[in-house]
């Protein structure tokens, strides 16, 4: 007599309503995703790209549908532990393990993101790999609803694992940031009439004249704009704006500009900026600069290289020219180089030292996140070959470092910042930092404690940067004993 084993009632109705629920969730998606911006977007479409996927109910939900799965198959295992499904559990379960750590491994030694994988997602990796051959295990012995139920698990493992390793990042916090949408409203500003204003490093500096007004607001704004490209024609997506608490007054006094650009991949995205800016407004009078973010790539999955290349467009000439040109005509801003800023986070931050670098005239202060030494850094012959022709020559001429003897510095201010265990880009920025010091720059390194190269980061350096800077744009009385060549570390 043959006995068939019988699916209990719970596992069943488990296994069909995770499924139901899976394919709910990617019909949402799919509609939303048909209406997700311009004049006929709907509210569920913004519901969607507003969910948080770095804190909030949707990290919480799917770690714990993982840990549910985990259960669910171990339960199911257990229920007739025959030799062979638990050998197989045996074996594939470390597999998945070590499978996951080798993907990592690789994924780090061939720079294949430009970045070492930290111990956090390396963990992710491991972990999810693991749970996944546990589900195989499951999968591959057993009837229909033992296999739908491993199914759903191995999705359940995949979401969990990217939103955990995600989080890790900390940089797409939202559908939408993963999306490349923005939610940001989009203004238009007037064009302003632009006066030469004198350099206020002294006694005429803001913090010793602004006086905040009844009513000024709290917090700053954060909207998106587009900005013309007659000059390069380089196609960029709108830049993210923020204006300080100082900048919403009826009569706002001109600012300081930083022109700041994010990394590839990534979003010209404000709120970085604005979370590290309002809390300096708010010990000095709601004075801050207004920061511009930049799109120096145009298309996510694009290195420009913040070059004028055949191959990817004017990039150079668009933040040069156009951006600056526009925010001289359309921001209520200092104009001259010692109130404005150059600034960029990992690839931004290698666009920032270029062009600090070559135009002090427009910028005499530089902050540099984790960038880069040089364009392309992390894939040098890949570089070298596709957007230089292999002409090393013309490549070893677009390096920042050697073209600093082109240059005259008579009033240079740098920040460099990069985390402690940030691997290569960490010896890149001492390099950076020697260098631009030996030709007279009054630079700052800085490391930011396990820092890695996300958001710990990035926060980081924008706190220290502003650190340094605030005195220099005159938002805050310049210490007494300013020391104005540095190299630290928390």
């Amino acid at each position: 007599m043959t006995v068939t084993e019988r699916s209990p009632w719970p596992w069943r109705t488990i296994g069909i309503a995770s499924a139901l629920i899976v394919l709910a969730l990617i019909a949402a998606i799919v509609l939303a995703s048909q209406v997700w911006t311009g004049s006929h977007a709907t509210p569920l479409a913004h519901a969607v790209l507003r969910l948080e996927l770095v804190s909030g109910a949707i990290p919480v939900i799917a770690y714990a549908g993982a840990a549910v799965a985990v259960v669910a198959l171990v339960a199911v295992l257990a229920r007739r532990p025959t030799g062979r499904r638990l050998a197989t559990a045996a074996i594939g379960t470390p597999a998945g393990a070590l499978m996951g750590g080798v993907l990592v491994w690789w994924l780090s030694a061939s720079n294949a993101f430009g970045v070492a994988l930290d111990l956090t997602t390396t963990l992710w990796a491991v972990a999810v790999f693991a749970a996944v051959g546990l589900a195989i295990a499951t999968l591959i012995h057993g009837p229909a609803w033992r296999r739908l139920l491993a199914s759903v698990a191995i999705v359940s493992f995949a979401a969990a694992g990217y939103i955990g390793i995600n989080a890790d990042f900390g940089l797409d916090r939202t559908v939408a940031d993963v999306a490349g949408i923005s939610l940001q409203k989009t203004i238009t500003l007037p064009t302003v009439t632009v006066t030469p204003t004198p350099t206020l490093l002294a006694g005429g500096a803001l913090w010793a004249n602004w006086h905040a007004p009844a009513g000024m607001p709290s917090v700053g704004s954060q909207t998106q704009v587009v900005i013309p490209n007659p000059v390069s024609g380089f196609t960029a997506r709108p830049a993210g704006l923020y204006l300080p608490p100082a900048a919403l007054t009826p009569d706002p006094p001109a600012l300081p500009l930083v022109i700041m650009m994010m990394g590839q991949p990534g979003n010209p995205d404000p709120s970085f900026s604005a979370a590290v800016l309002d809390r300096f407004a708010a010990q000095h009078d709601g004075l801050a600069p207004i920061v511009l973010v930049a799109d120096q790539i145009g298309n996510p999955s694009v290195d420009t290289l913040c070059l004028d290349t055949a191959r990817h467009g004017k990039s150079e000439t668009y933040l040069t020219q156009d951006v600056v040109s526009w925010a001289r005509t359309h921001l209520h801003v200092l104009q001259d180089p010692a109130h404005w800023t150059i600034a960029g986070y990992s690839n931004g931050g290698e666009c920032a030292l270029s062009f600090g670098v070559k135009y002090p005239q427009i910028w005499a202060n530089v902050l540099d996140i984790s960038g880069e030494q040089y364009p392309g850094a992390d894939r040098a012959s890949a570089t070298l070959a596709s957007d230089f022709g292999g002409n090393r020559t013309a490549y070893e001429a677009a390096k920042p470092l050697n073209e600093l003897a082109g240059h005259s510095y008579p009033d240079t201010v740098a920040i460099f910042t990069v985390g402690s265990n940030d691997g290569s880009y960490r010896t890149q920025a001492k390099a950076v930092f020697a260098a631009t010091t030996a030709v007279g720059w009054k630079a700052t390194y800085f490391e930011v404690l396990n820092g890695g190269h996300v958001l710990g980061a990035l926060n980081g350096g924008l706190q220290e940067g502003y650190t340094v800077l605030y005195p220099r744009l005159g938002l805050s009385e310049p210490a007494s004993t300013a020391s104005p060549t540095a190299s630290r570390s928390p």
